[in-house]
């Protein structure tokens, strides 16, 4: 099983990126699906979740400009970031939890220069 995370980069505040997270031995399908991510001397924190109730959920310090969502068809969660300030800088991992097992990406680098 591999989650295979791309996306990232360097952008200016305010811009745009999207996240991928493309999965290879095993499907998405239904199953909680989640982005985390973890900056420079802090602990990995949650930043969007789709819970396996198909109920999104997202952290305070991203609601209104980040979305998950996943295609089911092309085995792919994504991760829409908008209005991106300096302090989202950090390493980006998608995760994905099945029959009890948590299963995470390699992580993706996404810096936001002020």
């Amino acid at each position: 099983v591999q989650l295979q995370a791309s996306g990232g980069g360097l952008v200016q505040a305010g811009g745009s990126l999207r996240l991928s997270c493309a999965a290879s031995g095993t499907t998405f399908g239904l199953n909680a699906v989640g982005w985390y991510r973890q900056a420079p001397g802090k602990q990995r924190e949650v930043v969007a979740r789709i819970s396996s109730d198909r109920t999104a959920n997202y952290a305070d310090a991203v609601k209104g400009r980040f979305t998950i969502s996943r295609d089911i068809r092309k085995n792919t969660l994504y991760l829409q970031m908008s209005s991106l300030k300096p302090e989202d800088t950090a390493i980006y991992y998608c995760k994905l939890l099945k029959h009890t097992k948590e299963y995470w990406g390699q992580g993706t680098q996404v810096t936001v220069s002020s």
